[in-house]
């Protein structure tokens, strides 16, 4: 035998051993790193007392990690539920939870979320929580007479989606009612300044079978400053989010899935184009058409505000037109099929048209509509 051939003979026990080691199953945890995690599963086998009365099922918290240092623990873990007749899927949030040891034994001392991860609605303080018909409002530091005003509202929108949009959904809704903007933008991880102004946002995986976890955040502070017709208008625009977000997909127009949350919000009431759009009817007025129908872009949170209401204001009024000139059924197969083929496929499968012939009608609608003075009608 070579020496080559003798020396590959030697070594190979000892690069099996070295192979199986790595992927043969992992190696056991110490005992205090087991204890962690069987303490940590016992204490969230039920939700906190601060939780009482909030529909809650199949809460869990995964531990993926521990550190210890002598009598104190932190555990990383991936927190589980679902609010019950809510959510078709589990909510996620990570967490951290931290431990002391008492008599030999670990004892959960606290939990929060996890560094850089946003926090959830009850680790701002006790939960008010109000069942309406259709609508689950949940809020932290608001008066009774404020959530209350705000259920019924969910519950006039959830009726009102479900007439424009005839496609399956689960014809309720989540509505969480933070103490303030500030505490808004921390439930959803960004800069409060995105949000300044806005009465409501709705988070939610888009594309989904079933829609999961949806969330309707209201900003307490835009919500004040709403009419009662704002309000509404508001509720029901987020609502219709929640209501088409399995057709919803990346391939969806921004203009498409905004304007439609819009026509929605304003269909069957009688406020007028130059009331609903005043961004556009004075940029129209001053010889600034649009060349296109807004791009993704322009829906930006932070963008400029005006260049924003423009954006918002002609896709509503491009899906506004679709529905008067081809019929709500049109639009609402437009919808279902723009998340799932081109656009222009789409087009010409719903309405027999193109995007430059769209492009075309719509600005012919925005001259008619928006250029005459103010009263006058231009059906």
């Amino acid at each position: 035998m070579s020496p080559v051939r003798r020396l590959l003979v030697r070594a190979l026990p000892l690069l099996l051993s070295v192979l199986l080691a790595g992927c043969g199953t992992p190696a056991v945890r110490d005992a205090a790193e087991q204890d962690v995690r069987e303490a940590v599963a016992a204490w969230s086998r039920t939700p906190p007392a601060q939780l009482a009365g909030i529909p809650l099922e199949g809460w869990a918290y995964e531990v993926s990690a521990v550190r210890r240092d002598g009598a104190q623990a932190t555990a990383r873990a991936e927190l589980h539920y679902r609010l019950t007749g809510y959510d078709f899927a589990p909510a996620g949030s990570a967490r951290e939870v931290r431990l002391s040891r008492d008599g030999g034994r670990w004892r959960v001392t606290g939990d929060r979320a996890a560094p850089g991860a946003p926090p959830q609605l009850w680790d701002q303080g006790p939960v008010e929580v109000l069942r309406g018909a259709h609508a689950l409002v949940l809020g932290v530091g608001q008066s009774a007479q404020t959530l209350a005003e705000i259920g019924a509202e969910a519950d006039r929108a959830v009726p009102a989606v479900s007439a424009a949009w005839p496609g399956p959904w689960a014809g309720r809704v989540v509505v969480l009612v933070p103490g303030s903007l500030e505490r808004m933008a921390e439930l959803l991880g960004r800069p409060a300044a995105e949000y300044r102004g806005m009465g409501a946002v709705t988070t939610g995986r888009v594309g989904a079978a079933a829609a999961p976890a949806d969330r309707v955040f209201v900003n307490p502070q835009g919500w004040a400053e709403l009419s009662a017709a704002g309000r509404g208008v508001v509720l029901t625009h987020e609502v219709s989010h929640v209501a088409t977000r399995a057709a919803t997909t990346a391939r969806t127009p921004l203009w498409l899935s905004e304007g439609f949350a819009d026509w929605a919000a304003y269909r069957g009431g009688t406020t007028t184009p130059q009331q609903a759009a005043p961004a556009l009817t004075r940029a129209v007025r001053r010889g600034e058409l649009p060349a296109a129908l807004p791009a993704d872009e322009a829906f930006a949170f932070g963008a400029d505000p005006e260049a924003l209401a423009r954006a918002y204001e002609g896709a509503w009024l491009a899906c506004r037109l679709i529905a008067a000139k081809w019929g709500d059924a049109a639009l609402v197969r437009l919808y279902e099929r723009a998340g799932r083929q081109p656009l222009a496929t789409a087009l010409e499968e719903t309405i027999g048209g193109d995007p430059p012939g769209l492009t075309q009608a719509w600005q012919a609608g925005l001259r008619q509509e928006l250029d005459a003075p103010r009263g006058v009608s231009s059906k």
